[in-house]
């Protein structure tokens, strides 16, 4: 008969079988990331987004099946709080020396936080965001690559792009490298001044999103350093350079939190995010951990961005600037750039959803490709915030419209479930309040994320204004889910021709509609545009009012076609299969 094991070695031995559970997913995590190179030679994109979706899946998969095993080995003390006090220290010491091991320690909280329901924090059994630091330990860049400038840029960038290693051979090398070079020219003319390089400093491996490669890293000189990202693309007939972005703005919407997942295999993830963080020092640590494809880690960094802000702010939280929602009550911290999103408890009759059909639209949302159009949003559950930061009316309009998710306990208020998001400006407010210039930019930007979006195969359903925002880059990003839905299970149709005075006259609908139609000419008529807008619009975007563009579009995407918006350069979308 075997021993069961003490409390000491149960312990010990949970420990580490969290550990290797940990280092299984991260193994499998890097092995679906290191098949990216891969998928850019050999033009497989569907293969990238099969594997997007993959890694996305993978850390709730891991964390399932360790809850389990867990589960099994201790039985009856599977929720025997001191033993799990144990098992944290154990755990702890196992992973002091490893790198990133901040990493490690969120997905122990993932456990504990499942085994126990956890409200809140519990730091006796789970390690508190407030004390991780996942850039404490950085001490180096050992995971760049150095270029230096002996005299030509010309002959510089041709020794950074002869680094890239791919079987794909180059379209025109030479002329690439060119191109590379002018670019960097360029940026000094147009800051009016000439700097010498000195070197270039490149991310060891390629970033990877989608049909494209990205070489990321600084152009450097004395006293001074500018960012630098070099999009490559493999076409049918060779690989060339697609863009050089070298201002930090164009770099920070490369790495937005509304664009797709990169796929990179670092060794040391924290070192390169603090090299990310001083590319884009506006840009929060949590957002890129999020964007490389460590989403717990970034929400687990937003928490701590958040927890740490509210122990020094002193304003309240308040309802978010905009029209009331119909499904969602959304608040935020005027000092915090970010808001809070929760499922109302019922829904007027013209929304017919119920509340999982929300959660499955946020859920669809995270692993789809976002195309730079649709907010990333964070998913948390069981936050405790002292009752007094919150205002009355929200305070009131939570313990009512969404009492199924919101409780008071004492002098707390307790958050079942919300979603996070970074705050943005209500597009119908924008604009009310820009000037007319920056107005006219806004309608165009409104315009081109139902392009964009549409060429991902997402139609926004509810294109009322109040659902669009703005960004601090004056991009326009589409933010309530609720409504939406594939562009291939549409319908689109042309309004239909009355037939008589009678049916001209009629209040309602005279013609059959199905729950999947949709008329797009009839979306101007809700939009509340000035006139002045309306003409923008109307001269830019008029075809995206035709049932015949919208087919067109659902044509290309049934005919297996992989539409990639790009994140830089003028709006421009390509079709992937004809690169």
């Amino acid at each position: 008969m075997t021993e069961a094991p003490s409390g000491a070695s149960l312990a010990q031995e949970c420990a580490r079988d969290a550990v290797d559970a940990f280092e299984r997913y991260n193994g499998e995590f890097r092995a679906i990331t290191r098949r990216a190179p891969q998928h850019f030679e050999e033009r497989d994109w569907h293969g990238s987004q099969r594997d997007a979706v993959d890694r996305i899946e993978l850390y709730g998969r891991y964390v399932e099946r360790t809850v389990a095993s867990l589960r099994l080995r201790l039985g009856s003390d599977a929720t025997d709080r001191a033993l799990w006090g144990r098992i944290k220290a154990q755990f702890a010491a196992l992973i002091d020396a490893l790198p990133d091991a901040e990493f490690r320690k969120t997905f122990f909280n993932s456990l504990t936080r499942t085994f126990f329901g956890t409200v809140g924090v519990s730091p006796e059994i789970e390690f508190v965001a407030l004390d991780l630091d996942p850039l404490a330990r950085v001490a180096d860049y050992d995971f760049l690559t150095t270029y230096q400038n002996r005299g030509s840029l010309q002959l510089l960038f041709e020794e950074v792009l002869s680094s890239f290693r791919c079987k794909a051979p180059w379209r025109d090398f030479e002329r690439s490298a060119r191109h590379v070079a002018e670019e960097v020219e360029r940026h000094w003319n147009a800051v009016g001044e000439h700097r010498a390089v000195q070197q270039v400093e490149l991310i060891r491996p390629p970033f990877y999103q989608m049909t494209r490669a990205y070489l990321v890293g600084r152009v450097t000189g004395r006293d001074w350093q500018m960012p630098l990202v070099i999009a490559l693309r493999n076409s049918e007939r060779g690989l060339l350079v697609d863009a050089v972005m070298t201002s930090d703005t164009d770099v920070s919407v490369l790495f937005s939190f509304t664009r797709s997942y990169f796929h990179v295999d670092l060794e040391r993830v924290g070192k390169a995010l603090l090299f990310l963080h001083q590319l884009m020092p506006h840009k929060p640590i949590s957002e890129l951990f999020t964007v490389i494809g460590r989403a717990k880690q970034g929400k687990t960094e937003r928490f701590r961005e958040l927890f740490r802000h509210l122990q020094t702010a002193t304003d309240q939280f308040v309802l978010a600037p905009g029209e009331r929602g119909l499904v969602m009550v959304v608040f935020t911290l005027p000092s915090f750039d970010v808001v809070f999103k929760l499922i109302r408890d019922r829904f007027p009759a013209q929304k017919n959803i119920v509340r999982d059909d929300v959660l499955r639209k946020y859920e669809f949302v995270f692993k789809h490709d976002r195309a730079g159009r649709l907010v990333d949003a964070q998913e948390f559950k069981r936050l405790r915030f002292p009752r007094a930061r919150f205002e009355e009316a929200l305070l009131h309009e939570l313990l009512t419209e969404t009492a199924g998710s919101v409780h008071e306990d004492g002098d707390d208020l307790i958050i079942d479930h919300c979603y996070v998001e970074r705050r943005m400006t209500p597009l119908n407010i924008y604009l009310r309040e820009a000037s007319p210039a920056d107005c006219a930019l806004a309608v165009l930007e409104y315009g081109q994320a139902i392009r964009d979006l549409a060429y991902t195969n997402i139609f926004a359903g509810d294109l009322l204004l109040k659902n669009f925002g703005v960004t601090r880059n004056r991009r326009v990003i589409f933010y309530d889910y609720d409504e939406l839905c594939l562009v291939t299970d549409c319908r689109f149709r042309e309004l239909p021709t009355a037939q008589s005075d009678e049916d001209e006259m009629r209040g309602e609908t005279w013609y059959y509609v199905a729950d999947n139609d949709v008329f797009p000419e009839t979306f101007i008529n809700f939009l509340g545009f000035s006139d002045e807008m309306r003409a923008v619009f109307l001269k830019a975007h008029g075809e995206i009012l035709t049932a015949e563009w919208w087919r067109g579009v659902q044509d290309r995407l049934r005919g297996n076609d992989v539409l990639e918006v790009l994140p830089y350069g003028a709006h421009r979308v390509r079709v992937a299969s004809s690169l």
